[in-house]
Formats: structure tokens, C-alpha cells, sequence
């Protein structure tokens, strides 16, 4: 029996692949041997990240697209499956922040602005991912990348909570219906990740002081952290895993 965890010879697909937990599971995909495709709405960053990610020897592609609309992700998966030919695991990982209004006050525009991107884009994202997978009909991996948000309460954050939830939900659906074509599903749900979206937010010191006791493990997470599941979920190792929600959180839900 061979190395279960060596992808060589597999193509990864990653949303929002170019910073963040996508970087990072990005590049503990590639570590492994596999062929990644990442995706991102900047230019600029995307080919910082592919250069970043093909130090680890091999081929990566970076498409710019915008997972909140549909042409864009029609076109992505064009460029993605003209260069790769195929997809074997697919990381929806692009998501963006709630804007931090009062329920009370927040517009159904704002409500709307984060569901199109972290639900709408997630769906259009893994919708086709599996159609390609169910079309070669040699299975694969799908993976949403929630919050602890879908779990917790989190206020000012609704939209965000209610995208994440909603992601959590859908992949389930998925790896119960999927499951005939040897697709399997299942969403992580990271805690506090050092990252662009939560810079100004962990740098904050009321919140360090109120929320890092509450860690066990007492830091946040670093993108790094997310490379070994990405790895398992993408590799034969998890061949009889599916419709799970792996929590990443260091401890902070249990404590």
C-alpha cells in the first residue's frame, strides 16, 4: 500500500486560494504533490500566491474570478478544465466579511452583499466541481469552508452567520446526494485565523483580552494550521469520510 496522503498526479481547485486559509491549504496541497488551481478577484495577488505556491514544485494556474457571479465562474471553470483537464477536489474557500451593522439597521443590500459571495458563490462553485466529477465519473472531494460562526452567535454579523450556516447545511445535502457518484462532502469550520479579513479585529486588545483566554491552545489560527486537513480531505485517506464538519478552532467552542 502506497503513501495515502501523496497527490501526485491530482488537481486541486481552491477558491480564494490567494491568501488567507485558501493560501494555506493551497500550498499543503501542493506540498503533497498536487496540481492546483487557485482562484481570486486580484490579479496582483493571484500571481503572488501562484509564485508562492509553486515553490513547492508543482504546476499551479491562477484564474482571476469572482465566485459571486455567475459568468465569472462559468469562465473560471473553462480555463481550470482546459488546463487540467479534470477535478479532483474542490476548496470553497472565497468568502468575504460582514460589514459589522446592528441587525437592527442592516440593509436586505448588506444581508444580500455577503450571502451572493460566501453562499450564492459557494454554490456555483461546487456545483461545478461535482458536475465535472460526476461527468468523468471517478468521484472526488468537495469541501466549503464555513466559520465557527455557523455554530456561535455572532452579533453584527447575521448575513455572515446565515452564509456560513447555510454552507454547512448545503454541503451535507450534498454528500447524501452525491454520494452515488463517488463524491464525497464535507465543510471545515475555522475559529480565529490570523488573516486579511481579521487583522483589525485580532490586533484590537479588548478583543485579544476577552477572547484568547477563552482558547485553549492560546493563539489564533495561522492559514498554515489548514494544510493537513486539506491534504486528508483531498487524498485517498478519506475515501469513506463525508458529510462531516471539521471544527478548527484550537479548542475555543470546548472550552
Amino acid at each position: 500500500m502506497g503513501n495515502p496522503f501523496d497527490l501526485s498526479g491530482h488537481v486541486a481547485l481552491v477558491t480564494g486560494g490567494n491568501s488567507g486559509i485558501g493560501l494555506g491549504m493551497a500550498e499543503g496541497l501542493a506540498a503533497a504533490g498536487a496540481s492546483i488551481c487557485i482562484w481570486g478577484r486580484t490579479e496582483e495577488r493571484n500571481e503572488a500566491a501562484r509564485e508562492q505556491i509553486a515553490s513547492h514544485g508543482g504546476e499551479v494556474v491562477a484564474v482571476r474570478c469572482d465566485v459571486g457571479s455567475t459568468d465569472d465562474v462559468e469562465a473560471g471553470f473553462a480555463e481550470t478544465l482546459e488546463k487540467f483537464g479534470r477535478i479532483d477536489s474542490c476548496f470553497a474557500c472565497a468568502g468575504v466579511a460582514a460589514g459589522g451593522q446592528r441587525f437592527l439597521e442592516m440593509s436586505p443590500e448588506e444581508f444580500q452583499r455577503v450571502l451572493t459571495v460566501n453562499l450564492n458563490g459557494a454554490f456555483l462553485t461546487l456545483q461545478g466541481a461535482a458536475r465535472d466529477m460526476a461527468e468523468r465519473g471517478e468521484g472526488g472531494s468537495l469541501v466549503g469552508v464555513a466559520s465557527l460562526a455557523a455554530l456561535s452567535g455572532q452579533p453584527r454579523g447575521q448575513n455572515y452567520a446565515a452564509s456560513k450556516g447555510g454552507l454547512v447545511s448545503m454541503v451535507n445535502s450534498c454528500a447524501v446526494e452525491l454520494s452515488k457518484y463517488g463524491i464525497r462532502a464535507n465543510s471545515i469550520l475555522p475559529g480565529w485565523v490570523e488573516s486579511a479579513m481579521t487583522k483589525e479585529m485580532l490586533a484590537w486588545q479588548p478583543f485579544i483580552d476577552r477572547v484568547l483566554p477563552r482558547i485553549p491552545a492560546r493563539r489564533w489560527g495561522k492559514p498554515a494550521d489548514f494544510a493537513g486537513i486539506a491534504v486528508y480531505l483531498a487524498s485517498p485517506a478519506s475515501e469513506y469520510h463525508t458529510g462531516d464538519a471539521f471544527l478548527i478552532d484550537g479548542g475555543y467552542r470546548a472550552f
